[in-house]
């Protein structure tokens, strides 16, 4: 089995205790969650039985203590993570309406996790097979996206499977819109890439959508899944069209569906290392897709993050 190795934000969801408009003047009160799209994907896995690496840089805080611990208690490496006093662990508030779906109020930059350089990274740590997994909320800064794509780079040539998430927050860059041309660029080094159907229409532009999507396969990337909220997932490859239906649920909290889904995809897939021809199978891709469906159906019937994630007992059992 290939051990999945997540890099990028650590981060507390402040999760609100409102469902929609407070109408009747309830106090809003924030219960924190440990969070942040790459770690959530660590923990998936880990709380899958794959072994689960999280590099990425914590504060020298509370924030960062309560993240270290909450990652620790789920199995995941941390060998790779440091921790500063130049900046605080990032926070993100997050507001829910009546379906469950979020928005994020994030208290980034600045913030610890975007001070992770190449230097930091452990001695070794692509010296054996294992999949990258990537989000573009690593590239919000002009230092920290040197260091991701290096990162990309480095696995690759290292013959690791490179896995990215797209995971667009706008409001986490500067102009208040995510550089579509800087964020393509990461995707492109992606052998797996996962993006929802909004993150499509945004970094499309005005180019047609399928002509968009055979450019990241003409580019590199082997299999480009696209996830619709309670919609069809869809799954390209060169040659190669799937459509899988997710599990119908009630959301309660949607802020963990999203990693929820790529750590059980790449759980899925990582149980088979990958073999040769794992974006040609068919049959492999659809029982993957399957589950990873299954996976984030579970995970946006609870609140929360970490403690959102499905181990195999949850899905066994529901």
């Amino acid at each position: 089995m290939l051990p999945v190795i997540a890099f990028g934000e650590a981060l507390v969801d402040m999760l609100s205790s409102r469902l929609g408009d407070a109408a009747d003047g309830t106090p809003e009160t924030f219960t924190p969650y440990a969070g942040g799209a790459p770690a959530n994907v660590a923990v998936a896995c880990a709380r899958l039985g794959v072994p689960s690496r999280f590099l990425g840089m914590l504060g020298d805080d509370h924030f960062g203590d309560f993240l270290a611990e909450a990652l620790a208690a789920q199995g995941v490496d941390l060998s790779g993570v440091c921790r500063t006093r130049e900046a605080r662990t990032a926070l993100a508030f997050v507001s829910r309406d009546a379906d469950g779906e979020r928005t994020f109020d994030f208290y980034r930059p600045p913030a610890a996790d975007l001070l992770y350089r190449l230097e930091h990274l452990p001695a070794g740590v692509f010296a054996e097979p294992a999949i990258l997994h990537l989000c573009s909320n690593s590239l919000t800064d002009p230092e920290i996206a040197e260091t991701t794509l290096a990162m990309a780079e480095m696995a690759a040539r290292a013959g690791c499977v490179v896995s990215v998430d797209a995971n667009l927050r706008h409001n986490l860059w500067a102009e208040g819109r995510a550089d579509a041309a800087l964020v393509t660029r990461l995707l492109d080094t992606a052998d797996l890439l996962k993006l929802s159907r909004e993150e499509v229409d945004d970094l499309r532009g005005d180019h047609p959508e399928e002509a968009w999507l055979a450019e990241r396969l003409a580019a590199g990337v082997k299999l480009a899944v696209i996830t619709d909220g309670g919609g069809d997932v869809r799954a390209l490859g060169a040659g190669l069209s799937l459509s899988v239906a997710p599990p119908n649920v009630d959301p309660v909290d949607t802020t963990a569906g999203g990693d929820a889904f790529i750590g059980g995809l790449l759980a899925a897939l990582a149980e088979g290392r990958f073999e040769a021809g794992w974006h040609r199978d068919t049959a492999g891709l659809e029982a993957a897709l399957a589950f990873a469906c299954r996976c984030g159906a579970h995970a946006v019937t609870r609140p929360g993050s970490y403690v959102a994630l499905p181990t195999r007992d949850d899905l066994a059992s529901a």
